[in-house]
């Protein structure tokens, strides 16, 4: 039997990336016993099972109000904070929108978005490869962070003091030139040191964007 993955997460509400136990006993129960479950460092549960059963599984698991995803070479759904300022003051309309527009698009390499609602960072955004940071009411870009290996870095800023509406535009920009300019495999990291964050500040800029629009 063939086997394939796929990417499950209940989305995010306050508290952070919550699965309820229903949730959880209903996925362990249809996958089947030769199934796999992986605990990914994005906040998503991938599940490689036979390929034959998955739509059936995918849906029962919709029903149970969870988000299915692509796996592999993809912009990863939004790893998010705990909210825990509170959902108008963190942002998390504003974060629901985001994820809504930003995950399940093909990139040369799995590309993570973070996002927190304050300055305290708790969800570690500038260790994401682009992360938006809520600066009380306005919103902060930051791109090309790096978690691991000797060459460990944090993201750049790159655009600051945004509006809400301009938040996704600027990302699937961003992601829209990863698909066009990268190499395969290329992490966003190295990307954006070959690219150079000032060519992509001024590809994402104000006027760059009136252009594309």
């Amino acid at each position: 039997m063939a086997s394939q993955k796929f990417a499950v997460t209940p989305g995010f509400e306050v508290g952070g990336t919550l699965f309820r136990p229903d949730q959880l006993a209903l996925l362990g129960t249809i996958v089947g016993e030769g199934a796999l479950i992986e605990m990914t460092t994005f906040k998503q549960l991938y599940v490689e099972m036979d390929e034959a059963h998955i739509p059936e599984v995918q849906e029962r698991l919709r029903a149970a109000g969870l988000q299915v995803h692509p796996a592999g070479f993809v912009s990863k759904s939004l790893i998010t904070c705990n909210f825990c300022r509170g959902a108008e003051d963190s942002g998390l309309d504003v974060a629901a929108l985001l994820d809504e527009a930003v995950a399940d698009h093909p990139v040369p390499n799995p590309l993570k978005i973070g996002y927190a609602g304050c300055a305290l960072g708790t969800s570690e955004p500038l260790l994401k490869d682009i992360a938006v940071i809520k600066m009380r009411d306005t919103f902060d870009i930051y791109v090309g962070g790096e978690p691991r290996g000797l060459k460990a870095a944090l993201a750049k800023p790159l655009h600051t003091a945004l509006a809400p509406a301009q938040l996704a535009p600027i990302i699937l920009r961003l992601i829209g030139i990863y698909q066009e300019q990268g190499k395969k495999k290329e992490k966003f990291s190295r990307f954006v040191e070959r690219i150079s964050l000032d060519q992509l500040r001024e590809l994402t800029g104000e006027r760059a964007m009136d252009t594309a629009g």
